[in-house]
Parts: C-alpha cells; sequence; structure tokens
C-alpha cells in the first residue's frame, strides 16, 4: 500500500532523516518491528490466546519468555527477541529454527547457481558469507525449483509472426566432472510487430550444426510461430537449407556484424604477410 507524500514527511521529520543510512536504519528497524510483532502472532495462534488474555481458559502450555537471535537482511544485521512456550512446541514459520538470514535465501542459491558454481561451492559459500549450513542436497533442491519455470518459458507460446529474427550461438566453457568442455548456447532473438526485441529461445547443445539450428526452427513453428519475413544469420554451413525446409518464404539477411569481422580478418591477414 503506497504511502502518503504527507506521511512520508512526518515519518522524515520524527526521525530526523539526513542520509541514506538513516533511511537503511529505519527500514531495518521497521522491518525488525514487523518481524516481532509477526512472531508474537504466531504465538498467540499456537496457544490459542493472546498475551494477558489467557482468563479461565483450561491450558498447561504458556508464554515462557524470549530468546535473543540475531539475523541478517538487506537493510543489515539486527537481533529480535523470539518468543518461547514452556512446552517447546512452538516453531515459528516466519523465521524458522536455524534461519540466520531473512533476505531471501533461495534466491541467493539460485543466483550462485546461475553463476556456474557447483552445489559445494555455493554450501561453502552460504557458510563463509552468512554464517548458514545448507547442505548440498537441500542446495540441489533449491536450484531443482527452478528447472520447471525453464521448462515452461522454453515451451511458451509464440506471436504468429516475427518481422525479423537473429540466429545465433555464444560458445563458452564449462566443467563437467572434473574436465573442461566446450558448449554452445543457441539464441533466438525475434523483433516483435510492435518493434520490441522478445528472446525466443536459448538451447544449450554440445556444438554449433545447422542440423541442430534445424531442429530449433521447428520447435518455434511448434510454438505458434507461422512467419518470419527476415532470418538474419552467419556464414554457418547448411544454414540457408535448414531455414529454407521450416521456412521456405522467409528471406536470409547475412549479419553484417559476421561480415564485417571477417573482412577484418582478412584484411589483416592480408597486412601482416606483407610486412
Amino acid at each position: 500500500m503506497p504511502v502518503a507524500k504527507e506521511q512520508i514527511r512526518q515519518i522524515i521529520a520524527d526521525n530526523n532523516i539526513s542520509s541514506v543510512t538513516d533511511v537503511y536504519t529505519l527500514l531495518r528497524d521497521g522491518f525488525k518491528d514487523i518481524l516481532q510483532e509477526l512472531m508474537e502472532a504466531e504465538l498467540d495462534a499456537t496457544l490459542g490466546y493472546e498475551k494477558n488474555q489467557k482468563g479461565d481458559m483450561d491450558s498447561a502450555n504458556k508464554r515462557n519468555g524470549h530468546s535473543l537471535k540475531k539475523l541478517k537482511s538487506q537493510y543489515g544485521e539486527f537481533q529480535i527477541d523470539v518468543p518461547r512456550d514452556r512446552n517447546g512446541e512452538f516453531e515459528p514459520k516466519i523465521v524458522p529454527k536455524y534461519q540466520r538470514d531473512v533476505a531471501g535465501i533461495e534466491e541467493k542459491v539460485i543466483s550462485l547457481y546461475g553463476r556456474g558454481m557447483s552445489t559445494r561451492d555455493i554450501h561453502d559459500q552460504l557458510q563463509d558469507l552468512y554464517g548458514i549450513e545448507m547442505s548440498a542436497e537441500m542446495v540441489s533442491k533449491i536450484t531443482d525449483r527452478i528447472l520447471p519455470e525453464i521448462r515452461e518459458w522454453q515451451s511458451r507460446p509464440l506471436s504468429p509472426v516475427y518481422p525479423f529474427v537473429f540466429l545465433d550461438c555464444i560458445h563458452y566453457k564449462v566443467r563437467e566432472d572434473g574436465r573442461i568442455l566446450s558448449r554452445a548456447a543457441y539464441v533466438v532473438l525475434g523483433v516483435t510487430t510492435e518493434g520490441y526485441k522478445e528472446i525466443l529461445s536459448i538451447t544449450v547443445g554440445a556444438n554449433e550444426s545447422s542440423k541442430f539450428w534445424m531442429g530449433m526452427l521447428g520447435d518455434l513453428k511448434n510454438r505458434g510461430v507461422q512467419d518470419v519475413l527476415f532470418f538474419c544469420v552467419d556464414g554457418l554451413p547448411g544454414f540457408k537449407e535448414a531455414i529454407g525446409a521450416v521456412f521456405p518464404q522467409a528471406q536470409i539477411q547475412r549479419c553484417v556484424i559476421h561480415m564485417l569481422r571477417n573482412s577484418f580478418k582478412f584484411l589483416f591477414h592480408i597486412n601482416t604477410k606483407h610486412l
């Protein structure tokens, strides 16, 4: 819910805010207070009554003070008072037991995974930076959660017409089973009829080949692409035949950037030959 300008001005005046640090301090303290109240409310729900409101309720369990817990968040470190019950039945959900970081652990794991780190590397990184003990198995379970989203994105329906589609490949090195291997990421970028760029597909293969590209073009057609006016490609042998087999009506334009690079290589070879 947005805060009115008058409220913001009042908050600034009441808290003597004069720097970005003051803003983060205010956010941290506010975040802490909200977490504290949420945990107190959780205990109320567990016990079945609010603090000092037990009355004649027949319940052997009751509040049993608090324990200090230090947390890390996007606003910095702070301490909260975790409420306890006499029977030890209370299990907080908002800040689970043993969790010391509330800044989005799963997002951190997925981000590290996206940078090519192994599950063991991620485990060690979380331990070193955040003091969080997370098994390699748990890291794998978290990273596996993004696989259905990737599949859904890869198979989403596409627009029937794209005036321009660019086909290119990015080559990179990966470590698998202790070996360094070459991989190729096939990237399809389309320009919509409204003029917006859209990544249509990214698929990883062992190496770039016209046969693999033909399979990707067939996938585009299966996902709803009916017509492409121009394909912009490099000089990969068999590209023209692959495109013609799937989209015979499309025009093919050799990528100017690739043509320039190839020309520069040729010129450089001539110049060095005559030195």
